[in-house]
């Protein structure tokens, strides 16, 4: 049976809003957290994103739960070994209950330093770089590193955890999947697809760890809430790789307005119909995952852990 977690948007959500809802989630009987990492909100009406390190300190001083971050890109805004100082510290802070989640990122947060948005062989490439990078420095020992992308020289991290921070790798695509059975701790995608969790697993991945999940809109008024994902969340129904290179949110509101209110009607879980919910999130289950993750989109978070905490949280354990 996988384990459920609450994910905290920061594109969404001020910093004290998200500590509330972490608050919240360990309340509710929620067993992990995963946190978004993001330079920008998706679209202006999303209108926060809070620094993740910063916020993965905070966390560990109000909640237990593991927390894994959904999911950083450890390639151009900020270098590997500059990544790896986070990783290492919020490891300690949170008594080794921190993953870190990385993946190949969207231009919409990486380009911001000017860098070229690479293609995306190259962005693969950089990835499994950084994590040798990355994994080198936590260590603790003295890296010196002179590979295709990176320079490291004479860098020692001397705050360590005691124990390895396991290293999530995100991929949406059989390629990505493969990357991360090879060279991460653990998989992330964000859709129930068992041929990605196959692939994973033939590729290396074996019995690691499998994390994903989805994002729902609970309310009494369904038609409302259809409203409120169509309003803050319509770039989850953009096709493609329109995620990975569009570099603005302002790009983004204008691709997402050809998604319609149908799509999101017909393409998330909305209201208060538990049947509905259980249905959404035990799909992830059903296709492999070990862990399952649902964010609340819109203000009602409170109402949102009453449900789970009395309706859904129960059935998915089969109590």
């Amino acid at each position: 049976m996988a384990r459920y977690g609450y994910f905290l948007a920061s594109e969404e959500f001020t910093p004290a809003e998200l500590l509330d809802q972490a608050r919240a989630a360990e309340q509710a009987g929620f067993e992990c957290l995963a946190i978004s990492d993001h330079y920008h909100p998706w679209t202006d009406a999303q209108g926060q994103s809070p620094f993740v390190w910063s916020m993965i300190g905070a966390l560990a001083q109000v909640t237990s739960l593991p927390v894994t971050t959904f999911v950083t890109c450890p390639t151009l805004r900020m270098h590997p070994a500059v990544n790896a100082q986070a990783v290492a510290t919020s490891g300690v802070l949170t008594g080794n209950r921190f993953r870190f989640g990385v993946g190949t990122g969207e231009a919409l947060n990486e380009h911001v330093l000017g860098d070229a948005w690479p293609a995306v062989d190259v962005r693969f490439q950089m990835l499994e770089e950084a994590v040798q990078v990355i994994r080198e420095l936590l260590t603790g020992d003295e890296v010196t590193h002179r590979g295709r992308h990176y320079t490291v020289e004479n860098a020692r991290l001397y705050t360590v955890p005691d124990e390895p921070v396991p290293i999530h790798v995100s991929g949406f695509g059989p390629k990505a999947a493969a990357l991360a059975g090879r060279i991460g701790d653990g998989f992330v995608t964000m859709t129930p697809d068992k041929e990605l969790v196959g692939q994973f697993r033939r590729s290396g991945g074996g019995q690691k760890p499998v994390l994903g999940g989805l994002k729902v809109c609970w309310g009494t008024d369904r038609e409302q809430a259809v409203k409120t994902v169509h309003r803050l969340w319509p770039t989850q129904f953009l096709p493609g790789e329109l995620g990975q290179v569009l570099p603005s949110p302002a790009h983004f509101e204008q691709a997402s307005s050809l998604v319609t209110e149908q799509a999101v009607a017909d393409g998330s879980v909305c209201g208060d119909d538990a049947e509905e919910h259980l249905r959404a999130v035990s799909a992830y289950d059903d296709a492999g995952f070990d862990e399952v993750y649902v964010g609340q989109i819109g203000p009602d978070q409170q109402g949102f852990f009453d449900f789970y905490r009395s309706e859904v949280l129960p059935g998915l354990r089969g109590a």
